[in-house]
């Protein structure tokens, strides 16, 4: 599994269009953290990260499928997943190991954006940023890295197309992302029930993670998704 983990890591890397993804991705939330008059995090007159937060997710819904687009399409494209099939491994084996390998990629992104709360906490003249709450942010971002990763390599086992994974990766990522939300705002859900349609997208969970305090419930949610999708992907991968 880590054979193809680290496979994973040298491939994405080895050009220029990884290095690029993740320029684009600290490049608009930097322009949109501190340059941008209307999400700028330094006319909030407060210290506080939520703006960051708040779109960090919107420019992961694009940022994961381009590092995922490639994961299977590409073997089946190339035929060098034919050799992984000589290989003694398991379909489980390669396809947890694309997920780690694109997963530590997506949270190499996210390390250099600690800086932003080094930088907020320094220019604070009184309080500071408030710790649970943004060390529970980043763990929300962090497994909503992992879902969209999930998501991605599961649309990429689909197809040989790059594009075609890409795009079908991010349109079910916007899907699980706000669908839910936006179903359970319809007039014929308003006795209740969009309580409980709500629950079931990934924005409620990250929200609740967000706010600081760290539910089993939510975690259990992420992971169940991911292992929900992973498990196709494992089933597209053994028919192959």
């Amino acid at each position: 599994m880590w054979m193809i983990c680290t496979k994973e890591w040298r491939q994405f890397f080895s050009s220029l269009s990884g290095y690029i993804a993740m320029i684009v991705f600290l490049l608009l939330c930097g322009l949109m953290l501190f340059v941008f008059p209307d999400t700028s995090l330094l006319d909030f007159g407060y210290a506080s990260l939520n703006g960051f937060f708040e779109i960090a997710p919107w420019i992961l819904l694009f940022l994961v499928p381009t590092v995922t687009m490639r994961s299977l399409s590409d073997e089946y494209k190339g035929g060098t997943f034919e050799l992984l099939k000589t290989m003694p491994l398991k379909p489980s084996q390669i396809v947890w190991g694309k997920f780690f390998g694109a997963l530590l990629i997506v949270a190499l992104t996210l390390v250099p954006t600690v800086i932003y709360a080094f930088s907020l906490q320094v220019l604070s003249a009184v309080g500071g940023l408030d710790a649970g709450s943004t060390i529970g942010s980043y763990i929300g971002l962090l497994m909503l890295g992992a879902v969209f990763t999930a998501v991605g390599i599961c649309t990429s086992s689909f197809t040989n197309n790059t594009i075609v994974a890409f795009v079908s990766g991010a349109f079910v990522c916007f899907l699980l992302f706000t669908g839910f939300e936006a179903v359970s705002k319809l007039p014929v859900f308003a006795a209740g029930a969009d309580y409980f349609i709500e629950m079931l997208g990934i924005k409620f969970h990250y929200n609740s993670i967000s706010k600081g305090v760290i539910d089993i419930r939510d975690i259990l949610y992420f992971a169940g998704v991911i292992l929900i999708f992973l498990l196709i992907t494992q089933r597209n991968v053994a028919r192959r």
